[in-house]
């Protein structure tokens, strides 16, 4: 009598499958799919064209719902191919799992305990984090990691330590009526950006990994990494001038202007030295010689140090048309006493008769901005600070 998968029934209870995409790995799929079905039979393979043993491995694991694509189509497809199959077939949940032996099954106990305990009228996408500082991780794939996770978080506002591990679980009825694109290796960012877009709790659960030193892998850095690059610059461009001002415009009209400007505006409950540092960025952006740029820089930076990214886009505006020249003004004046030509009130144009005076006053204005930034920032913080630090104290001892 054969004894049931040690998960078996929680996998049943929660409608959910593992999906394996799997591509020339034939020197440990078949030992991944053994281990697995130690815990379910809720299998289903994607082979990706494999041109290796692949196919004749799959022959053995009769038990196994199994796809094959005729050529190799990217890692992204054959996913998107499985999520299809998977809800087709009845799941609601997948948990995908590389081929390459580098997850450990008995970490689908983290997933399933995250699953069971999810409140019903949410949905959730859980990454699993690899702990990418210990030792063994290769450094091309930690500094990768860095790169695409401070991204993620400037488009989606979701801080996550781990945004490229391939062992995930995915609600298949939101990612199946999401509109996907790519179909590599970036198709796995694409999938969480769009669903943190969509309301989807984005979080990262604690794994294992084990990597092999001579392991195959199918990552191309340059290009996988290239075309990661463009998704994301195309992500900042739709978060910008469409996610962030479509989600303030709908909290805007769900709280109201009181309801609003206390909790998104002024954020009552936010230290005082994090709302006066949200001022203080913005206005250091704003007067920032990075024309053009105020905003995809101010959300960055809001987004790196935790700020307040609303008071710090308000206050980048102080760059508005009217005030420009006077910025400008002084900071070519700031520029001209740190470079020791001296501080002269007219800016005639005989001064600039010549290439080398031209970029010597350029140079001279931009050493100023950052100066006049920084000094504007820093005493901006401290006005602020004072006030918002005197308001909170007043709510204290208020009866």
């Amino acid at each position: 009598m054969n004894q049931e998968p040690i998960h078996q029934s929680r996998f049943e209870a929660l409608n959910c499958c593992i999906l394996i995409p799997t591509y020339n790995n034939e020197k440990s799929l078949a030992s991944v799919l053994q281990d697995l079905l130690l815990y379910t039979s809720n299998l289903l393979v994607v082979n990706d064209g494999s041109t290796d043993a692949t196919e004749e491995i799959l022959k053995e694991f009769s038990q196994i719902n199994v796809h094959h694509f005729e050529e190799n189509r990217g890692k992204g497809e054959a996913l998107k191919h499985g999520f299809k199959i998977a809800e087709k077939v009845g799941y609601e949940y997948a948990i995908t799992i590389d081929s390459d032996g580098q997850h450990y099954p008995d970490d689908l106990d983290v997933f399933l305990s995250h699953l069971e305990e999810k409140s019903p009228d949410s949905e959730i996408l859980l990454v699993g984090d690899r702990n990418m500082g210990q030792d063994g991780i290769p450094g091309k794939s930690t500094t990768g990691n860095k790169f695409s996770n401070f991204w993620f978080l400037v488009v989606t506002g979701t801080q996550l330590t781990d945004t490229q591990s391939g062992y995930r679980l995915y609600p298949l009825r939101v990612i199946n009526q999401i509109k996907l694109y790519t179909s590599k290796f970036e198709l796995e960012i694409e999938i969480i950006v769009k669903a943190a877009w969509r309301k989807v709790k984005v979080r990262n659960v604690p794994i294992k990994v084990f990597y092999e030193e001579n392991r195959v892998t199918h990552f191309r850095p340059f290009w996988d990494i290239t075309r990661i690059t463009l998704l994301y610059i195309w992500f900042v461009l739709v978060s910008f001038f469409y996610i962030h001002p479509r989600d303030t415009y709908q909290d805007f009209r769900k709280k109201g202007f009181k309801r609003f400007w206390k909790e998104n505006i002024i954020k009552s409950q936010e230290p005082a030295h994090k709302k006066a540092a949200a001022i203080a960025l913005g206005v250091f952006v704003g007067i920032l010689p990075f024309w053009g740029l105020h905003t995809l820089l101010v959300f960055s930076l809001a987004a790196m140090f935790k700020l307040n990214k609303v008071v710090a886009f308000l206050f980048s505006n102080i760059s508005i048309p009217p005030l420009i020249p006077f910025i400008i003004y002084a900071s070519y004046q700031a520029g001209s006493l740190l470079t020791g030509r001296g501080f002269a009130w007219e800016l005639r144009p005989e001064d600039f008769d010549s290439t080398a005076d031209i970029f010597l006053g350029l140079w001279q204005y931009i050493i100023g901005s950052f100066a006049l930034a920084g000094i504007a920032a820093v005493l901006l913080w401290i006005v602020f600070y004072f006030l918002f630090s005197v308001r909170n104290q007043k709510q204290v001892v208020k009866p």
